[in-house]
């Protein structure tokens, strides 16, 4: 099957410092050391904006024919696009968030290889370097700028939901919107770009204009949740990890929406860190919310979670079904009380200095059949370890489910085994074979074959 492609040639809209003739090059370079794959995927993601894939791979082999290259000129850059999605296009013309989401791509690939990778004055070995380089990233994406007194909510959810459920998370949007909160999400579709939308409408009505619809995103991810032109910041990371640690950091609170296994990964990240003994007294409103067709879904959620991690991770969160209004007022007052807590712990509004964040949270996984194998998923280490392992088992998922890698690991050496002890695999069982029977695994829910084997002792 054929897809409509167009050629285009695009310079900045903004001004973009002049790259030096060693990053136009590693732009252009395709070999290991080069960073032409990786800036051809992620961009080919942005140019995909609306489409129904969730396949990083299939997205590949569909536009195997387009490419992007850099060019130096007397006044900047300037990008050549070949065989790109035509829907990225209006009359021929680039639409302006997608032109912009491009440079944002160029930004950051330069920026981490350069600055980030290798510089020998940040230490990723090291959990303040780490936290150092999200700072870094953020910082010279601009987020620090855009953001706004009125509080960074983030919004996590599903890309694969229902109609009912997208509409929802609109509504909440919408409400946070009213109450002058800006919105940050994984800035995809689904669950990811229904708060922005509404969002948009709110503050409209509130005649603000300055808004922030903050769209944090990694590689790995970018072509199966490519971001929606609605994001008026893209920032993308290295990693998963660090992607994480990003939302934590610039987020005042977090509301999560239904959603698959990239939801329940971050879900454990999150009540992970806040179960983290330094972060207990430190407020961060956490709300779980959805139509009233989502309660039964919640509940499973609900019970998963102290299943596995127990009671006390139950406190770190509530639950509110079907209320928008709700949702919107506790989540305003939870910010408000994030900012009384920073403004008397001198911490600042901007970035979540105080939070402690563990070291195993923050070294990057990579999903190999053998590291999954090697997990420790037992009752015998403190609730924030398992939900540290619990987190990567779900991150694995979603490599198998959509990133180009995973999906291509799980093709050449099978299913991905999942071993642990038994009161901790049953709940991950009955969890997973809910989100297979409600279709929440990938968009073609119709067509999914799971890529994982559970296994107890």
């Amino acid at each position: 099957m054929s897809y409509e492609v167009m050629n285009a040639m695009i310079e900045p809209l903004d001004r973009l410092e002049v790259l030096s003739r060693l990053e136009v090059e590693q732009l252009l370079n395709n070999s290991s050391g080069g960073l032409h794959h990786l800036f051809r995927s992620c961009a080919l993601a942005v140019l995909n904006c609306d489409g129904e894939l969730d396949d990083g791979r299939l997205l590949l082999e569909r536009y195997s024919d387009f490419d992007i290259r850099v060019h130096q000129v007397a006044r900047g850059i300037r990008l050549e696009l070949l065989n790109a999605p035509a829907r990225a296009f209006v009359d021929g013309k680039m639409i302006r968030g997608i032109h912009e989401h491009l440079f944002s791509v160029l930004r950051d690939i330069v920026f981490v290889h350069d600055e980030i990778t290798n510089n020998a004055n940040i230490d990723l070995s090291a959990s303040a370097g780490i936290t150092n380089a999200v700072f870094y990233i953020l910082r010279n994406a601009g987020v620090f700028r855009s953001m706004r007194a009125s509080g960074l909510v983030v919004c996590w959810g599903g890309h694969a939901i229902s109609r009912n459920e997208y509409d929802y998370s609109k509504l909440v949007g919408y409400e946070l919107g009213l109450r002058g909160l800006d919105v940050c999400t994984g800035c995809g579709p689904g669950a990811m770009k229904g708060p922005m939308k509404g969002a948009t409408i709110g503050h409209a009505k509130q005649r603000i204009d300055n808004g922030l619809y903050l769209g944090v995103t990694e590689p790995g991810i970018i072509a199966a949740e490519s971001p929606n032109p609605i994001v008026n910041n893209l920032t993308i990371f290295p990693d998963i990890e660090k992607r994480l640690e990003a939302f934590v950091r610039t987020g005042h609170g977090v509301v999560v929406f239904a959603g698959g296994v990239g939801t329940a990964e971050e879900i454990l990240y999150l009540l992970g860190v806040l179960l983290h003994p330094e972060n207990r007294g430190i407020p961060f409103p956490l709300i779980f919310t959805g139509p009233e067709s989502a309660r039964a879904y919640f509940a499973r959620i609900d019970d998963f979670i102290v299943q596995t991690l127990g009671e006390e991770a139950r406190q770190c969160y509530q639950v509110i079904i079907d209320d928008p209004v709700a949702v919107a007022r506790a989540m305003h007052s939870g910010v408000e009380q994030v900012r009384e807590y920073r403004r008397q712990m001198g911490d600042a509004w901007y970035f979540n200095w105080s939070l402690t964040i563990d070291p195993v949270f923050q070294h990057p996984f990579a999903p190999t059949h053998e590291n999954i194998r090697g997990l420790a998923l037992h009752r015998q280490q403190p609730p924030a370890l398992l939900a540290a392992n619990l987190r990567r088992v779900f991150s694995a998922l979603v490599a198998g489910n959509v990133k180009d890698e995973g999906i291509r690991a799980v093709e050449q050496f099978g299913d991905f085994e999942i071993h642990g002890e038994r009161e901790i695999m049953a709940p991950v069982d009955a969890l997973l074979s809910a989100f297979v029977a409600q279709g929440r695994m990938k968009v073609t829910a119709e067509n999914y074959r799971p890529c994982y084997k559970i296994s107890d002792f």
